[in-house]
């Protein structure tokens, strides 16, 4: 990748001689703390009209929502925490499946919803609508929220968007979310898989859920899950039989009907102990390295419509792991959307210089 002075760009690269040092880097290749604070120091494409016009392959998303939750508020400042999570800048490179994504990958952040507070319905219809227009545009949007109930507008919005073909949801939670109602009100962060099933967005069949544990739900929820045909599996069951196992079980449940995938991680799946900063912790969880490989194994062996990352409060966070964890979730996804289009045989998007030594670890 070149920048307009025809400098090749690496990773972290030091400053070329002869430049003045003054302009000698562009915004995508400074520092993660310097400059405005998108993915990635990836550009920012915010206007519907720009998106459609670039037809970039995913596009970033935040949902600053909060309001719909039962217990610890915070995630609507999820969005610029995970954006700001980490130290790389410029481009990466995935040691995990050996692509640089951005090579393969036209990829900006599409900025926010325009959220205000206090108002759930109004929330989840601009979240839709930020959905809605990154998914017109071609791109596949990863949603970073925000509380969990903005997975129904959010997954709604790419139903719509790839119909008539059929959606599915890989869930990876603690929670199962498919409660009738919170204290009353149906759009909670509680709710949201119900919602998608009775709204007709996604059918129950197409329902894989991963990581499941704790007190909650009850029979009745639970009951009613079965009716809908959703598939759902324990973290007792990875205790016992490995997540290796089981997200090889669900990967294959996933493509069980589905003909697109839409996959939502609520941070909580993480044991609190790894990802304190979120609204509803419960111990028991799974190992932050055993997600990253989920998210990789699942997204390279589907396509991917759409995805989200949900439930990181940055209030109950400790050094950023909580937002890093969901961040990394992001680079994992990307870096397997581009495995997937080198091993189809496209070619890169840009082609770079050898990755630079000089800098990006500690």
């Amino acid at each position: 990748m070149t920048d307009e002075n025809g400098r090749i760009r690496g990773m972290n690269d030091e400053a070329p001689p002869g430049h003045d040092p003054y302009t000698a880097y562009d915004e995508f290749d400074l520092p993660t703390y310097v400059g405005l604070p998108s993915f990635q120091k990836l550009p920012w494409v915010t206007d519907a009209a720009a998106l459609a016009e670039r037809r970039p392959d995913v596009a970033i998303v935040g949902a600053p929502f909060d309001d719909a939750v039962s217990h610890r508020p915070g995630a609507r400042f999820g969005p610029r925490a995970i954006r700001q999570a980490s130290y790389h800048s410029g481009a990466i490179n995935s040691l995990q499946l050996g692509v640089e994504p951005y090579e393969w990958l036209d990829v900006v952040d599409a900025g926010d919803a325009p959220v205000v507070p206090m108002d759930i319905e109004r929330g989840h219809d601009v979240i839709k609508r930020k959905v809605a227009e990154v998914a017109a545009a071609g791109a596949i949007p990863i949603v970073l929220g925000g509380d969990h109930s903005i997975t129904f507008p959010s997954a709604s919005a790419v139903a719509e968007a790839v119909a008539p073909r059929g959606l599915g949801i890989v869930h990876f939670d603690a929670h199962a979310d498919a409660a009738p109602s919170t204290w009353g009100n149906l759009r909670s962060h509680g709710t949201p898989m119900r919602r998608l099933i009775e709204s007709g967005a996604v059918a129950g069949a197409n329902f894989v859920q991963v990581g499941l544990r704790g007190y909650w739900p009850g029979p009745a929820t639970l009951e009613w899950m079965r009716e809908h045909q959703m598939r759902w599996h324990l973290m007792t069951e990875i205790e016992e039989r490995g997540a290796e196992a089981v997200v090889r079980d669900a990967i294959a449940e996933a493509l069980d009907g589905p003909e697109v995938i839409y996959v939502s991680v609520d941070i909580d799946v993480i044991d609190p102990g790894m990802a304190p900063g979120t609204g509803t912790p419960e111990p028991g969880g799974m190992l932050t390295r055993e997600l990253l490989r989920a998210v990789r194994q699942v997204v390279g062996a589907v396509e991917l419509a759409g995805m989200d990352i949900v439930e990181v409060a940055p209030p109950f966070d400790h050094a950023e792991v909580t937002a890093a964890a969901a961040h990394r979730c992001v680079l994992e996804a990307l870096s397997a959307l581009a495995a997937r289009r080198r091993e189809a045989g496209a070619s890169p998007i840009a082609s770079g210089a050898a990755v630079s030594e000089t800098s990006g670890g500690g």
